[in-house]
């Protein structure tokens, strides 16, 4: 059972994602928020296993940004899943820098976002396509251009197109299909690239292979 909360200012939306998340038996809803002052006192309390954190939470209220960046300071283990309806690469940016990890847009469909949660809980970072491609176009550098690890950390052919698949988007899901290899193994690369580069994220290990 994943235990999930959800910070998001529109009364609306947060009744409707509670409502769609509690139906999946393998989720459980222990924390509901408009108010992410009210978030920062109340899940260290909970201690949800993910947080689904909207980033403009009213004038009258810290960011989400702000909000993971304090709370993740002192609960290293909750994960954080942007759901926004936001495509600006820099908050992306700031998201993922300040804890986040994975970023999916409100208007991913509810398969989507439950899809978005269990990657997550599984030690993926799920990722709307269209940021993800955000990202990989903000990068000045090529592959082939890279400074790469020593030549014991190289990342194998197989690896290279693991990530490179990555970077336009897609999902690990994704990925197995068009590689004709199984979900089991794509997540066995992305291990191995993480160890290689150094890195613990997908955004991480997408900066350092591309160089940004």
């Amino acid at each position: 059972m994943i235990n999930i909360a959800i910070v998001e200012d529109d009364n609306f939306l947060l009744q409707t994602l509670n409502l769609v998340l509690q139906k999946n038996e393998k989720i459980n809803v222990i924390g509901l928020f408009n108010n992410p002052e009210k978030a920062l006192t109340e899940i260290p309390i909970l201690k949800p296993d993910i947080v689904l954190m909207d980033l403009d939470l009213g004038k009258q209220h810290i960011s989400g940004v702000a909000c993971i960046a304090r709370l993740k300071s002192s609960n290293h283990e909750i994960l954080f899943l942007i759901l926004t309806i936001s495509e600006d690469h820099e908050k992306v940016f700031d998201a993922l820098s300040a804890g986040a990890l994975g970023y999916i847009l409100k208007s991913a469909s509810k398969e989507k976002i439950i899809d978005a949660i269990f990657e997550l809980s599984e030690g993926g970072s799920p990722m709307t396509p269209s940021i993800a491609r955000k990202i990989a176009s903000s990068f000045n550098q090529k592959p082939e251009n890279l400074v790469k690890e020593a030549s014991s950390n190289m990342l194998t052919f197989r690896e290279k197109e693991v990530i490179e698949l990555i970077s336009k988007g897609k999902l690990e899901k994704e990925v197995a299909n068009e590689l004709f290899i199984s979900y089991k193994t794509v997540k066995a690369h992305i291990s191995h690239i993480y160890a290689k580069l150094h890195v613990n994220t997908r955004v991480e290990a997408l900066n350092k292979y591309f160089g940004r």
